[in-house]
């Protein structure tokens, strides 16, 4: 059985509360689960100590008997220090788009006309009053 520790959500609309729960990557996002591990409230101040709490010795239990993180969870694991911090790189992330990239060409291409254009004038003047 290929356990998952992921997160369960709950709440009403628009205001989310999540279980960290330990299931069977098979079930149901908010299906059944077989511990329920701690919470997290994404509502609250990143600051506040209620945001995320969790049973770190079950989680450790879990995470010894094979169970795999999802990202969110692994992030909160990494802060609270229970498993080591993963190199994460995605380079393309930061680049922007097609549409963008071309955006920017056309801008840079009408503002150096506009330069060449305000060049030109300002010869033609200096022509005109010599």
């Amino acid at each position: 059985m290929a356990m998952k520790i992921r997160l369960a959500r709950g709440g009403s609309k628009k205001r989310p509360h999540y279980s960290i729960v330990a299931s069977d990557s098979r079930m149901p996002r908010d299906g059944r689960f077989i511990e329920k591990l701690g919470t997290y409230n994404p509502l609250l101040a990143k600051d506040s100590e209620d945001r995320v709490r969790m049973n770190v010795e079950r989680v450790q239990y879990w995470l010894d008997h094979g169970a795999q993180p999802t990202d969110r969870v692994s992030r909160f694991l990494e802060a609270a220090g229970v498993i080591a911090k993963k190199e994460r790189a995605n380079p393309k992330k930061a680049q922007p788009g097609k549409k963008a990239v071309e955006r920017a060409e056309e801008k840079a291409a009408k503002a150096a006309a506009a330069a060449e254009a305000a060049e030109n004038a300002a010869e033609t003047a200096a022509e005109a009053t010599e």
